[in-house]
C-alpha cells in the first residue's frame, strides 16, 4: 500500500512512516517544518525514513490546497494517515486564529484532496484534550458531550466533525484516534516528560505548574504507532472514534520521581500556579480499540522515560539539543 503522511518529520509521524516502510509499505511524507522547533530535530527525526527507496519527502503546507494536492494526484495514495497540526495547548491560547487556521482550514483541505483524488481512507490524529473538563473518567468515546476548553481543543473537536460529515456525504472512511499524552524518543521539547529529563540532566530548575496532583495518562510513542497501524486495517464502518492511551494515570509528583530515577539527579523544582487551559487529569478508556482495532498498549513508564533518555543523551552528543 502506499500512504500519504502529513506531518511527517513530528513526532508520531516520522515514527510512524518507518513502521509502515518497515511493514513493506511506501511512504508519501509530507511536512511544513513548522519553526515551532529546530527543523535540525525533525530532519534527523527522519533519517532513517530517508534512507528507504520507499520514502517520498515533500515540504509543503497543508493550508496551501493546490501544492497538496498536486502531491495526492500524482501519488496514487491508498489513504492518508493527517497528523500535521499546530501543537500545544498553552502555544493555542496566544494564537487561536492561527490554530483554527492550520487545524480546521488544513484538515478541510486535506479532506477535500481525499474526496477529489479518491482517496477512500483517512486516519485523523485527535487529541484527549476534545474531552476538556469531562468529569466522567475513564473517558468514553460515546459521551458526546465534550467540553473543550482550550482552543486546541476545540480545532480537534472541529476536525473530527469535518471529518463525519465527508463520511456521510462522500463516503470516505474517517477514523479519528484520540491520542493520550503521547511521549517517547523525539518527543516534542514543550512536553513534559522533554523538558524535566532535559533539565534534570543539565541540573537546570523545574518548573512544576500546580501542587503534582494533576494526573496524565502516558502512552508511549510505540503503543499509538500499533494502533495507527491496527486502524489502517480497519474496514468495519466508515466512521469512528478512538481512544490511543494507556488507561492508567500518573501523577505529576509520580511522573517527576520516575524520571529522577531514571535520570539519577535529584530534581530543582520551581513551583508555579496551575496553567490556563490545562485539565485536572486524562484517563482513556480504551475498551472499544481493544475490541475493534485490538489495541493493546503493554510499555511501562520507566522503560519509556528510559528510552527517550537515551535518545536525548544521543541528541545532546550530535549538538541538536
Amino acid at each position: 500500500m502506499n500512504y500519504l503522511i502529513t506531518g511527517v518529520a513530528g513526532f508520531i509521524g516520522s515514527h510512524l512512516a518507518e513502521r509502515l516502510l518497515s511493514n513493506g509499505h511506501s511512504v508519501i511524507g509530507i511536512d511544513s517544518f513548522d519553526g515551532f522547533y529546530a527543523k535540525a530535530i525533525k530532519e534527523n527525526n527522519l533519517s532513517a525514513a530517508k534512507s528507504h527507496q520507499s520514502f517520498t519527502l515533500y515540504e509543503c503546507d497543508i493550508e496551501n490546497y493546490q501544492d497538496v494536492l498536486k502531491v495526492a494526484k500524482d501519488g496514487g495514495i491508498d489513504g492518508i494517515i493527517h497528523l500535521a497540526a499546530k501543537a500545544g495547548v498553552r502555544p493555542s491560547i496566544i494564537d487561536p486564529i492561527g490554530y483554527q487556521n492550520v487545524n480546521v482550514g488544513g484538515t478541510q483541505n486535506m479532506l477535500e484532496i481525499a474526496r477529489h483524488c479518491g482517496i477512500q481512507k483517512f486516519i485523523y490524529g485527535s487529541s484527549s484534550s476534545v474531552y476538556g473538563i469531562n468529569p466522567n473518567c475513564p473517558w468514553q468515546e460515546s459521551d458526546h458531550v465534550l467540553q473543550p476548553i482550550s482552543p486546541y481543543a476545540s480545532s480537534k473537536v472541529s476536525g473530527e466533525l469535518l471529518g463525519h460529515v465527508y463520511a456521510e456525504l462522500f463516503g470516505i472512511q474517517f477514523l479519528a484516534l484520540r491520542f493520550f499524552t503521547v511521549y517517547g524518543p523525539r518527543q516534542r521539547p514543550d512536553l513534559a516528560i522533554h523538558k524535566f529529563v532535559a533539565k534534570m540532566i543539565k541540573g537546570e530548575v523545574i518548573p512544576v505548574y500546580g501542587d503534582g496532583s494533576t494526573a496524565r495518562d502516558y502512552t508511549y510513542v510505540d503503543d499509538i504507532i500499533s494502533g495507527i497501524v491496527a486502524a489502517l486495517k480497519y474496514s468495519a464502518s466508515l466512521y469512528e472514534v478512538f481512544n490511543l492511551g494507556n488507561q492508567r494515570t500518573v501523577q505529576l509528583s509520580q511522573l517527576i520521581s520516575v524520571i529522577e530515577e531514571v535520570v539519577g539527579k535529584e530534581p530543582i523544582i520551581d513551583r508555579q500556579g496551575q496553567q490556563p487551559g490545562d485539565v485536572k487529569i486524562t484517563n482513556a478508556d480504551i475498551t472499544k480499540a481493544r475490541k475493534l482495532l485490538g489495541y493493546e498498549p503493554n510499555t511501562k513508564i520507566e522503560y519509556g522515560i528510559l528510552q527517550f533518555k537515551l535518545w536525548y543523551l544521543e541528541m545532546m552528543k550530535q549538538g541538536l539539543v
